[in-house]
């Protein structure tokens, strides 16, 4: 079965979506982000969608499910990479994804985690050597 991988960057989750997702996929990377957002206490998910060029309502709910889910366990959300395309679906189908924040690239994303979250006593870029890659 596929896997979409989740990287652990310190107090952060990294996932890139770099195919289409399919309901069966997008519902098995809703459950595993949120077991490993659970799982590593992580303070922030960052989702790089950049190559994603079609989204539809299900898709639409999954990150925003993902996004209240996080939430709920004390990590902030933010996607990346949205193409204007993307956006002008997510806002015809209705889907204005209330709770994920949004931002132009990673580098932008990772800087906003960054400003939301308190980071006290805990290194954002610190290396993580058990669950750095997880792909289960």
């Amino acid at each position: 079965m596929d896997k979409i991988p989740i990287l652990r960057m310190g107090a952060f989750l990294l996932v890139t979506i770099q195919v289409d997702l399919y309901d069966r996929l997008a519902l098995n990377l809703e459950a595993d982000l949120v077991q490993m957002v659970n799982k590593t206490s992580a303070k922030g998910v960052l989702i790089d969608i950049s190559a994603v060029s079609i989204v539809d309502s299900f898709m639409g709910r999954i990150i925003g499910n993902i996004a209240s889910m996080s939430k709920i366990l004390d990590a902030e959300t933010v996607v990346v990479g949205m193409q204007p395309a993307v956006a002008i679906t997510l806002i015809e189908l209705g889907l204005p994804l209330k709770g994920v924040h949004t931002a132009l690239d990673m580098e932008k994303g990772m800087n906003l985690l960054k400003s939301m979250i308190d980071l006290t006593g805990v290194d954002a870029d610190e290396d993580q050597s058990d669950d750095d890659f997880i792909t289960e």
